[in-house]
């Protein structure tokens, strides 16, 4: 619950250059060398992702990755990992939605927040999220704080690695007035080459030219411009909505009634059901396990736990305890599954006390 007459805040955050960021992670030895991530120089692969190091050398986003060799020679260079960049981003969003109930995923490496509360315990609770989660990820984080999602992202850009930048409500229209109009939202290569024709190089260059200018020239994307430039922003915060139940099977190529077969089918189900937990910061508190006969006959078995689980290991012992009964894991099956519901998150009030709660542990008396 946002305190009465408190200003909204949206906290965003991100790793800069992720995919570089990751690929060092991966090798400690890279420290401080710079990294470009991309396709491969000899079929005229371009740069997807860029180090900080590289980036000051000269190199530059979607630019060939033979020419940036040639601009950054000690670069390492590494081939793009979809599959790495989003288990580790998924991490991320685990970690955030550890402290915060509401929270979009705005691109791998990045997530937006609605921040409950003042706007102080916004920015204890991040910096405290960027202590924990940069040290448990092993990667570098900076977050901004403001009224708005697009305010937000600009103001992550102004902090340094592992700070947040908070901008209010109050200083919006100093904080843009001198930035690049490049830097809005909606403002691509194209329009910014318009804008220059007209004159118009920074934000307050756009308040300048005024609606009526601008909606000649543009039409009705010169005035939605006008609006970020204004520091009005009417996009909302997209919120997955929480799933009712998640469930996961499998099939046996033929019947078994191996106990060591039905056990591992059921601790994989289990695993793959924890990790979706975790991920989604969910706990269950009903498991069922349905067990599929050669004939097709489905029998279903079920409990409703006191204490709501969330763990791959603790979802398994829970299966295995109605697998067992009336000697299940001993009868032919052709398949199993589990399915989780009474699914619910923790409170993010909670999960905040208990953030702090631990720092107090952590630190030295």
């Amino acid at each position: 619950m946002k305190g009465e007459g408190a200003e909204l805040a949206i906290l965003f955050a991100e790793v800069p250059n992720f995919y570089a960021e990751v690929e060092r992670r991966a090798a400690l030895d890279l420290r401080g060398c710079p990294i470009l991530v991309g396709g491969d120089p000899g079929k005229r692969g371009r740069v997807q992702s860029a180090s900080a190091e590289a980036r000051e050398a000269g190199v530059t986003h979607g630019m060939g990755m033979a020419a940036a060799l040639e601009v950054c020679p000690r670069a390492a260079r590494f081939p793009t990992n979809m599959k790495r960049y989003r288990e580790v981003s998924g991490a991320l969003v685990t970690c955030f939605r550890g402290i915060f109930d509401e929270v979009e995923t705005a691109g791998l490496g990045s997530v937006y927040a609605d921040v409950h509360g003042g706007a102080q315990t916004g920015e204890q609770v991040a910096e405290e999220w960027l202590r924990r989660v940069g040290a448990e990820l092993g990667l570098p984080f900076r977050a901004g704080i403001a009224p708005s999602k697009f305010l937000a992202r600009l103001a992550a850009e102004e902090a340094s690695i592992g700070a947040v930048y908070r901008l209010g409500r109050a200083d919006t229209g100093v904080f843009l007035a001198p930035l690049s109009v490049s830097r809005l939202p909606r403002v691509g290569d194209k329009t910014a080459a318009r804008l220059r024709e007209i004159g118009v190089e920074t934000v307050s260059d756009v308040l300048a030219l005024g609606a009526s200018t601008l909606e000649a020239e543009l039409g009705n994307h010169g005035l939605a411009i006008l609006e970020m430039a204004r520091g009005q922003d009417r996009s909302p915060m997209r919120v997955a909505g929480q799933p009712q139940s998640i469930g996961r099977k499998t099939t046996f190529a033929e019947p078994s009634a191996d106990p060591e077969k039905l056990s591992d089918a059921l601790s994989q189900l289990a695993a793959s059901l924890g990790a979706t937990l975790e991920r989604q910061g969910l706990r269950a508190s009903r498991v069922a396990l349905r067990l599929l006969a050669p004939d097709g006959v489905t029998t279903t078995r079920s409990t409703t736990l006191e204490d709501p689980i969330a763990q791959g290991q603790a979802i398994y012992r829970v299966g295995r305890g109605l697998l067992d009964r009336d000697g299940g894991s001993r009868q032919l099956q052709r398949g199993l599954g589990i399915t989780l519901a009474g699914l619910k998150r923790i409170g993010a009030e909670e999960r905040q006390l208990d953030l702090f709660a631990q720092r107090g542990r952590d630190e030295p008396g």
